[in-house]
């Protein structure tokens, strides 16, 4: 079943003319949209996981490649955070249908906060792994050299190894400055849905102290860090996954105590 799944997907055409490559599985709500990390993939292990959950429960999930990743159309060099915040807010309110959850993977976590804010109607709980708001600013350009910051200005783009995959990260002029108009950890975020973040101890790409200082900003009532010892940036072993499972237990849980008319089947 999950093969078949992968394989067949979808296309959503944007008004721009570029295209999405997204999955869905018809279910119950609240549903589950998986938002992946920079450089990866609608299809990886957590996603893998998160569709056997909600064919399990008969939930609605949707997983998608942004702009320049995957399936879909466009270049790395030519995406920004904005361009993947639009992504989502387009499957949002095309493709899914009723309220949703919203799990988003290192560069997914940011999105997930930004396209949150704007859609406060639809999403009604969030879970980060390995949440790495910010990072082209903290990550990436503070942790730049004189000699990088000047290539980048000049060609517009620098190339830099990745600890994941056999291709370099590319790292655009234009993805950094639009990061910075995207900023959130200096801000209050008025997001007032239950929030689980989860961030690895031994996670070398994202500082686990990024999700401790998110939960600081974000305005919730009901948010929660779980802090995994042994966990690195990917999160995927099968311990790993098991929190992610209980997390989402606690999301529909804390739907149902505020909706009690929906059966949960949990």
């Amino acid at each position: 079943m999950q093969n078949t799944f992968w394989e067949d997907f979808n296309i959503l055409t944007n008004a721009d003319g570029s295209k999405l490559a997204y999955n869905k599985l018809e279910g119950g709500a609240p549903g589950i949209i998986f938002l992946h990390g920079l450089n990866s993939d609608r299809r990886g292990t957590k996603a893998e996981h998160l569709l056997d959950y909600c064919l399990k429960k008969k939930k609605q999930f949707i997983s998608f490649d942004m702009f320049g990743h995957g399936s879909s159309s466009g270049q790395m060099k030519n995406a920004t955070l904005s361009t993947w915040i639009n992504n989502t807010l387009s499957i949002i309110d095309n493709v899914s249908k009723g309220p949703q959850f919203i799990i988003g993977s290192s560069m997914g976590g940011w999105v997930m906060v930004k396209v949150a804010e704007q859609r406060k109607k639809v999403i009604c709980g969030m879970i980060g792994i390995a949440a790495a708001p910010d990072f082209t600013e903290n990550l990436i350009w503070n942790k730049m050299t004189n000699i990088e910051k000047e290539q980048l200005v000049k060609k517009g783009f620098i190339a830099q190894d990745s600890d994941y995959d056999n291709s370099p990260y590319i790292i655009s002029k234009k993805l950094i400055e639009d990061g910075k108009k995207n900023l959130i950890l200096e801000n209050i975020i008025n997001l007032d849905i239950p929030c689980i973040l989860i961030h690895g101890k031994k996670d070398r790409d994202v500082p686990w102290q990024t999700s401790l200082k998110l939960a600081l900003s974000i305005q919730s009532k009901n948010i929660k860090n779980i802090i995994i010892e042994d966990g690195s940036h990917r999160l995927s072993t099968n311990s790993n996954l098991d929190v992610l499972t209980s997390s989402l237990g606690e999301l529909y849980e804390a739907y149902q105590n505020n909706n009690g008319a929906i059966e949960m089947n949990l």
